[in-house]
């Protein structure tokens, strides 16, 4: 399987469900968007590896985790997002120390915060991106943009609401159809509401598995 290049754009944050952030990844040679929705501290913590200029006054988890690394001369080389079941991303942080390689098992969030701090490239495999990529409109401004976009500094977080209505969960969304869903998901990625875009995604997802 063919690995695909993304890089970060930022991260979205609600203003009224509490602890409810997405990472979005943009697709390196492409026009698709992939939101994973993220803990707080994880958001925190990929926030400030973002802004360079932010230094937090003691090491955080995953700063510790590089200062440790670099003691014992384990260098990250790269993080793969390698499997996508009901809507949890799995992923892989691959190290090499002494010229031994080792592949170890992290959450997505973890994987990409160590992978800001060691400068590697975060890849994902062709068949998830093309399951939960999500397209902008070709037309917008953000599309021609993207280049500028691509690297990576968190300046305007954008802000998505919360429809209490349709659930936490997502479960509110087992009343649409098939076709009212695909629907909803393009009326949410024009609105750039990218944590319920990704909501509507995996319902998809889990009717056509």
């Amino acid at each position: 399987m063919s690995l695909v290049k993304l890089t970060i754009k930022g991260i979205s944050y609600s203003q009224t469900q509490n602890g409810a952030y997405a990472l979005i990844l943009n697709e390196v040679d492409g026009e698709r968007k992939l939101p994973i929705v993220i803990g707080a501290f994880e958001a925190q913590s990929i926030a400030i590896a973002l802004e360079k200029e932010i230094k937090p006054p003691r090491p955080l988890t995953h700063d510790l985790f590089k200062s440790f690394a670099d003691r014992f001369d384990i260098v990250v080389k790269q993080v793969i997002i390698h499997k996508l079941v009901d809507g949890v991303f799995y992923s892989s942080i691959i190290c090499e120390r002494d010229k031994i390689e080792e592949i170890i098992d992290a959450r997505t969030s973890d994987a990409i915060a160590l992978a800001l701090r060691f400068n590697a490239p975060i890849f994902t495999y062709k068949n998830i991106l093309d399951k939960a990529g999500i397209y902008l409109n070709p037309n917008s401004p953000e599309t021609e943009n993207s280049e500028s976009e691509d690297e990576g500094v968190l300046s305007t977080p954008e802000t998505f609401g919360f429809d209490s209505n349709e659930g936490k969960s997502g479960e509110g969304y087992a009343k649409f159809s098939l076709s009212e869903l695909h629907e909803l998901l393009e009326g949410a990625v024009q609105d750039e509401d990218y944590e319920k875009a990704a909501k509507i995604r995996d319902e998809i997802s889990k009717r056509e598995s």
